[in-house]
């Protein structure tokens, strides 16, 4: 099924301009087309279509793989009496000494931490082998870094980001894979200021695994 996704104001990514009332073309896991939406409702009349409100950008790169999903717990909501609800770390960490079950567990929730950022790839090497599973069941990309990013690991991708091309996973391209998210803002100033928590959907290859309620 074709599917049209259309915000107040689309980023491609690259130095294509932004576009007002801009869309995407989604077949399958492909992106179809860029542009307009008017242009691409009127060529695709039976396209299902999701309006969003906001900027629709490229998908973004967190860059603190291992250290959100290997080197911190998160932890589940029945344990927040015990635990709390922030990640784990440290001698908090050392203490609980998860399990390899806890390990996959903590790391899906993670993700979809990391998913609600409106983050598609992680970069660093991941080891565990149950956390490689909740990235990879999940449809993250896993991306190399040369060197560990400096400062403290956030949720939040554009934290510390002079411009959303740092960030992004790269341009939105028809004939590309359908991977993008939505974010409640008019602007790229105002989304870096106020972070990827304003972040309302995130695709990956098509599938909208995101979504505020």
């Amino acid at each position: 099924m074709l599917t049209i996704h259309a915000a107040d104001l689309l980023i491609p990514g690259d130095r294509r301009p932004a576009l007002p009332d801009g869309a995407v073309l989604v077949d399958g896991r492909e992106l179809a087309a860029v542009g307009l939406y008017e242009e691409l409702a009127a060529g695709h009349p039976t396209a299902r279509v999701r309006r969003w409100p906001g900027l629709l950008t490229p998908g973004l790169v967190n860059p603190y793989g291992p250290e959100l999903l290997e080197r911190a717990y998160h932890p589940d909501p029945r344990e927040a009496d015990e635990l709390g609800t922030e990640p784990l770390t440290g001698a908090a960490l050392a203490a609980l000494a998860p399990t390899d079950t806890r390990w996959g567990a903590s790391a899906r929730r993670g993700v979809q931490r990391m998913l609600a950022h409106g983050t598609v790839a992680v970069a660093g090497e991941l080891a565990r082998p149950a956390v490689l599973d909740a990235v990879r069941r999940a449809g993250l990309l896993t991306v190399a870094r040369p060197v560990a990013p400096a400062g403290a690991p956030s949720l939040d991708p554009l934290a510390g980001a002079g411009s959303l091309a740092e960030a992004g996973v790269g341009p939105l391209l028809p004939a590309g894979v359908a991977t993008f998210a939505v974010f409640d803002v008019p602007d790229e100033a105002t989304l870096l200021e106020r972070g990827a928590a304003t972040c309302v959907a995130t695709v990956v290859a098509g599938r909208l695994v995101h979504r505020r309620r």
